[in-house]
């Protein structure tokens, strides 16, 4: 098993929430690892509006942005760990003061210099706002996988930033040649 763990590396993937998943939080998620090792996993939820939307982001830091496009754009509920911090998920990478490379030219960004550019206009051409991210201990998530908790696949960027918020769960099970409404309630073990 130590092999295994020491092996498997998920950035770049989406976990899929299994429809029996019994943490509420993460109930019919859709979450984008940007991080994946021996250390554990970081991960975005990219499926979950909240409440808030940019214009509410750019307000509450002060920031006038040049135009109202992205004003309109919903935050996401990021995940569970540090909820009250913003996570920007964004194509291409660019190079900001705090960026992590999450592969395939996506970028998770935590510095504010990110969200200067957006309200400048000048940003990432592709961009999604959460608040808090989903993190997971050395070995915990691949207990979690172990255990029919998740499906994973190998992420699409489009999925991310061009699927309606709605359609993002079916879209990436589509990836697998499932649908999610065919998925069983309950995990089984091989």
């Amino acid at each position: 098993m130590d092999a295994i763990k020491n092996s498997i590396n998920l950035t770049g993937h989406f976990l899929i929430a299994m429809p029996g998943m019994a943490d509420a939080r993460f109930a019919r998620t859709l979450t984008y690892l940007c991080k994946h090792d021996e250390e554990g996993a970081l991960g975005i939820i990219v499926n979950r509006p909240i409440e808030m939307q940019m214009s509410d982001l750019f307000a509450q830091t002060g920031l006038v942005p040049q135009s109202d496009e992205l004003g309109n754009h919903p935050l996401f509920f990021g995940g569970p760990v540090e909820t009250g911090r913003g996570f920007v998920l964004h194509q291409p990478l660019g190079s900001w003061q705090s960026t992590l490379s999450a592969g395939q030219d996506i970028g998770l960004t935590t510095s504010r210099d990110i969200l200067d550019a957006l309200a400048q206009g000048n940003g990432p051409q592709r961009v999604m706002v959460a608040l808090g991210y989903a993190g997971w201990s050395a070995g915990q998530l691949e207990n979690e996988l172990a255990q029919n908790a998740w499906l994973s696949v190998p992420a699409q960027a489009e999925v991310i930033f061009d699927t309606p918020i709605d359609g993002r769960l079916d879209a990436a099970t589509h990836l697998l040649g499932i649908n999610y409404l065919d998925l069983p309630e309950e995990a089984g073990h091989a």
